[in-house]
């Protein structure tokens, strides 16, 4: 797949502002006053931005409230129908810590689930396609939360969750990685069922079907060598978890120091997960691919 920036940043910061949501309604960390608010601003800030981010790869941004109809069936409707709900929720009970020093468990309960629920039908756009193997796998919803939850809560100051959290999510993504590399191969495509056929005999490609380019080579046909992915995996593992865990569990002397240490981990753990989120989209391949021989 064509791993256009508007979706890497959508789907890299509204999981992270989703993720600091689910924590924020959770009351972590128990903060109250400008605290709060600052808390609750990146939140809305990293979330609201992601998705607005995401309209631009849109071909019709105009469109885009028409999507809410189509919740009984499409995935991208049930997100944008849980990210509004999520974010007025957790608005209502942000005024408890910011305003009025108290907190609504209740509400901060029912907002951290929509967070999260959010996060799930945003990788059900992508788990559903069985177009693209690599995605449809279970591990696919696993991966997103993961990665949600991770850097929600180093978002969110928790260090002891955030390291457990992030142990967690590189365990899901080299299992996503060893069960994706073999997902296109398991699934049974070939060029034979591309075409329709493949009862007749083996089927090769004795010309492709234009010599020109189109839609569906643009956006669903991407090739990533294997030695450059290899190396983006290494660089996205080690920014994304490695770094992190290790400035986690290091210890260091001052209060300041740790706060600077603190935030460095968040900002490795951002550029590692969009570094892999790029991959996501690169490394994806579309069965359309074997009509054209691209595969």
């Amino acid at each position: 797949m064509h791993p256009a920036p508007s979706v890497i940043l959508f789907t890299t910061l509204s999981g992270f502002g989703f993720g600091l949501l689910f924590f924020l309604g959770l009351g972590l960390p128990d903060v109250s006053g400008g605290v709060a608010f600052v808390f609750f601003a990146i939140a809305y800030a990293l979330a609201v931005g992601g998705l607005l981010a995401s309209t631009f790869h849109l071909g019709h941004p105009e469109r885009a409230m028409k999507a809410f109809s189509q919740w009984k069936t499409s995935w991208l409707s049930r997100e944008g129908c849980c990210a509004v709900a999520a974010l007025l929720v957790m608005g209502l009970y942000a005024i408890g810590p910011v305003f009025l020093n108290t907190v609504w468990p209740v509400i901060g309960l029912i907002g951290a689930g929509l967070s999260l629920a959010t996060v799930f039908t945003t990788s059900m756009i992508y788990t559903q396609l069985k177009t693209i193997p690599r995605w449809n796998i279970p591990l696919t919803p696993a991966l997103f939360l993961g990665y949600a939850l991770a850097g929600g809560a180093l978002l969110a100051g928790q260090e002891t969750l955030a390291t457990a959290l992030l142990i967690i999510a590189g365990a899901i993504q080299l299992a996503y990685w060893a069960k994706g590399d073999q997902a296109f191969a398991a699934s049974g495509t070939s060029l034979g069922t591309a075409t329709g056929l493949g009862d007749r005999g083996t089927v090769r490609a004795f010309e492709p079907p234009h010599t020109g380019t189109n839609y569906l080579l643009r956006e669903f046909v991407h090739v990533v060598g294997r030695k450059h992915s290899q190396k983006l995996r290494i660089i996205g593992f080690a920014l994304g978890f490695a770094l992190p865990l290790l400035l986690l569990v290091l210890p260091f002397d001052g209060l300041v120091l740790k706060h600077i240490m603190a935030l460095v981990a968040v900002l490795s753990h951002l550029a590692g997960v969009a570094c892999t989120r790029w991959l996501f989209f690169a490394e994806a391949e579309h069965v359309v691919g074997l009509y054209y021989g691209k595969r």
